[in-house]
């Protein structure tokens, strides 16, 4: 599956320490009552709930640090109701959940990286759906709540559209990085809307340096950087229903608007004046090693825009806030189309329902399940109803801001699509398109694609 093969983490820190003096168990850091939480909601929640005796168990893609700060959030659900909580992480979760599924043995719940293999499985009648009332409660909840609505509502088996997921954990990709050493002594200031991004680009040349680090070389899945680049500009571009239309095919890949999209992406990395060594390198740059020119004295490169895992390639000199630091990839003032955010995220669905499974549901809608592993670091939620002062890090929490004034957030396209298209046509033909083709040629090539497998 595309997920095993494109990155979609966040850089990780070490847990939150604990006050001095503190005595609490090791999957317990944090004392009831104390710090920034919002403890109202969870006691609450505990005194309503006695699930003694019962167990829930989940499965998901998270493993190592990952499922130590996730087992967390779950031992206080464990404290709060005296439910059991089984939680096992794999990396072949996505081929794991629908063997287990199809054969009867899957667990209460699934957490899914990716909504296409939930649409698909729900199709199947495979999942549960979720009560009534849980995209009335997203709508309200979450920022941009309408667009994860859209993102968990999928047709069920009995041909009718259902809530079929709750999101949990964010990742964030409309993200430029920068350096604000080199910015302040170039007298640059953060670009607040898209043109005043090109604006700078141009200035940047025009004062003898390099505007963008880009490098779009990944092995085998080399050209996804350049996918993310299109998605990006395509939500602010176009409409959000376009950009919808254009992941379903409703739109064939060779649409006008499509087409406009790859070529604003062309105006970046195709003019080698703007781009550190140029096209030609920037397709065969690997993209862990793109960003280490904003760290060169000088500068070899002042702008990358990458998601918010990449601060795990930066050079062991890197200290965000100081050397390196990151702004919202800008929307269009003339376009007035909001916002927009596009990122990753998974979600939880229910595989094998349960008393105990409803009431994890409802837990996990609690700001204190998503604040617990916030407080953590390497987590970021769309929940508008958390501390954000709970957040690890300064940097955790600028992200936060972002996804809570996004007007729109859209999923990662290339992960919606069909494999043999997100995975394989459109990273090959972002990396032809870098060569020298053009923007409509490489597009009708992927619709061909497209249209080959129906």
């Amino acid at each position: 599956m595309k997920y095993l093969s494109k990155p979609s983490f966040l850089g990780s820190a070490a847990v939150l320490a604990l006050s001095a003096g503190a005595a609490f168990a090791q999957d317990m850091p944090f004392e009831v009552g104390e710090g920034d939480f919002q403890w109202d909601g969870y006691e609450t929640f505990a005194e309503q709930h006695d699930l003694s005796g019962q167990t829930v168990e989940i499965t998901g893609p998270w493993t190592g640090n990952e499922k130590e700060k996730v087992d967390v959030v779950f031992r206080y659900f464990e404290e709060a109701t005296g439910a059991n909580v089984n939680y096992s992480g794999s990396d072949s979760f996505e081929q794991d959940i629908v063997i287990s599924a199809r054969a009867g043995t899957a667990p209460n719940l699934a957490v899914f990286p990716q909504p296409g293999l939930a649409a698909d499985m729900a199709s199947q009648g495979l999942l549960t759906p979720l009560p009534d009332d849980t995209a009335e409660w997203v709508a309200e909840n979450f920022s941009a709540g309408d667009s994860w609505v859209d993102l968990s509502t999928y047709e069920g088996e009995d041909g009718e559209e259902h809530v079929y997921g709750l999101f949990y954990r964010v990742d964030l990709k409309s993200l430029v990085w920068y350096s604000p050493i080199a910015f302040d002594e170039m007298g640059y200031e953060i670009p607040e809307s898209m043109e005043e991004l090109k604006e700078l680009t141009e200035q940047i040349v025009d004062d003898g340096g390099t505007p963008w680090c880009i490098g779009l070389g990944s092995g085998a899945a080399t050209g996804w950087p350049a996918t993310d680049w299109v998605e990006d500009l395509m939500l602010r571009m176009h409409a959000p229903e376009v950009y919808d239309q254009w992941v379903t095919n409703e739109i064939p890949f060779n649409d006008p608007q499509v087409v406009e999209s790859i070529d604003e992406f062309g105006w970046f990395i195709r003019n080698d004046e703007y781009v550190r060594g140029g096209a030609q390198a920037a397709a065969t740059t690997d993209f862990r090693d793109s960003p280490s020119g904003l760290f060169a004295v000088p500068p070899t490169c002042y702008l990358h825009r990458q998601a918010s895992f990449i601060p795990a390639f930066f050079p062991d000199s890197a200290e965000l806030g100081d050397n390196v630091d990151f702004f919202y990839f800008p929307s269009y003032e003339e376009k007035d189309l909001g916002n927009p955010v596009l990122g990753a995220g998974t979600l939880f669905s229910i595989t094998n329902p349960s008393e105990a499974t409803n009431v994890m549901l409802e837990y996990l809608k609690l700001p204190i399940a998503h604040e617990l592993w916030m407080a953590q670091d390497g987590f970021l939620t769309a929940h508008a109803g958390v501390n954000p002062e709970v957040y690890a890090t300064d940097a955790q929490r600028a992200m936060g801001e972002i996804l809570a004034d996004a007007t729109t957030f859209r999923f990662d396209a290339s992960d919606l699509m069909p494999a043999e298209i997100g995975a394989g046509a459109f990273w090959t033909g972002m990396i032809d398109y870098v060569g020298g083709d053009d923007a409509e040629s490489v597009a009708e090539t992927i619709q061909d694609r497209w249209d080959s497998i129906r």
